[in-house]
């Protein structure tokens, strides 16, 4: 079992243009709606694969709703803890003649009481199922978040979280033995420049050839794994050798393609190599090179994790 946490879900739709300008009215021509959040997308994918997850999220108002009636629908198994505030809203507006847009609304905080709903649900579950932790997560630092940081700490000494986060969250959790940490270039470069100590800023500063980078990485923060992903660039990969010997950074290059929507191509990604790693009991490396075809056919396709095991 692979639960993931969602810190801040998403109600999004979709709205699709024959073709839009900015300013007046836009008609669209089609509208749908889906659930967004890292750890949603992490477990949409996991239960293509036929692998046993769990959608831990946080949602309130009408939107947090509406949020939980697409998920029951949809037949994901999850979780949702109550909060105060309504789910952010999003909205993505496609035409054929522009980039995709994406708008998000503000974040949501989901408040000390549902934060410490969720860290005395998390201290009830056996240690076998691992936890991913995805996405931001408003408030989690902030003292109405202790509870939980206390229950994620304990699980991290069962061995068995994994990260997918950014900014501060991200700069606290490196600071636990996390089993592995997978993010963009752009999350790891934000990573080192919050660095205050001089000589590891300058190990781990981007004018260095990545896997210097990771060697730095490696030996400066608990973390047990790394994998860096960089769009259509490769992705990079390095363990922390528990004999003391030096981490040995490697690359995969992902395929040639025709992007057509990336969002949500990390998640793919991050969903296939959990359950490598956990129900296929891959190498790290043959995890990552068995992941990357995963999210470049989830790029090359308007829809968002519904790859499945007869695409790989």
């Amino acid at each position: 079992m692979i639960i993931t946490l969602t810190g801040n879900l998403l109600a999004e739709r979709t709205f699709e243009f024959a073709s839009w300008q900015p300013g007046g009215t836009q008609r669209a021509t089609a509208e749908s709606f889906q659930v967004g959040g890292k750890g949603i997308n992490v477990s949409k994918m996991l239960a293509n694969l036929g692998a046993p997850t769990l959608a831990v999220c946080f949602a309130g108002g009408e939107t947090g709703d509406e949020c939980l009636r697409w998920l029951k629908a949809r037949g994901l198994p999850h979780h949702a803890f109550h909060t105060g505030a309504p789910t952010r809203s999003g909205t993505v507006v496609r035409a054929p003649d522009r980039a995709e847009t994406t708008f998000l609304g503000v974040d949501v905080e989901p408040g000390e009481a549902a934060f410490a709903k969720c860290a005395a649900w998390l201290d009830a579950q056996p240690p076998s199922p691992s936890l991913a932790i995805c996405g931001s997560f408003p408030g989690l630092l902030e003292p109405a978040g202790a509870l939980l940081r206390e229950a994620i700490v304990r699980r991290v000494a069962h061995g068995s979280v994994f990260v997918d986060t950014y900014g501060p969250p991200l700069a606290w959790l490196v600071n636990e033995p996390v089993a592995l940490v997978k993010i963009n270039r752009n999350e790891f470069d934000q990573l080192c420049a919050s660095v205050k100590n001089p000589e590891l800023a300058r190990a781990l500063s981007p004018s260095n050839p990545m896997p210097d980078r990771l060697v730095a990485a490696c030996r400066n923060w608990p973390v047990r794994a790394w994998v860096i992903t960089d769009g259509p660039g490769p992705v990079w990969h390095a363990g922390t050798p528990t004999d003391g010997s030096a981490p040995a950074p490697v690359s995969h290059q992902p395929p040639a393609i025709r992007e057509v929507s990336a969002t949500g191509s990390g998640d793919v990604l991050f969903a296939v190599l959990l359950h490598n790693l956990k129900n296929r009991h891959f190498s790290l490396a043959d995890a990552v090179a068995n992941a990357i075809p995963y999210a470049s056919a989830n790029a090359s396709t308007s829809t968002l994790a519904e790859i499945n095991e007869k695409q790989d």
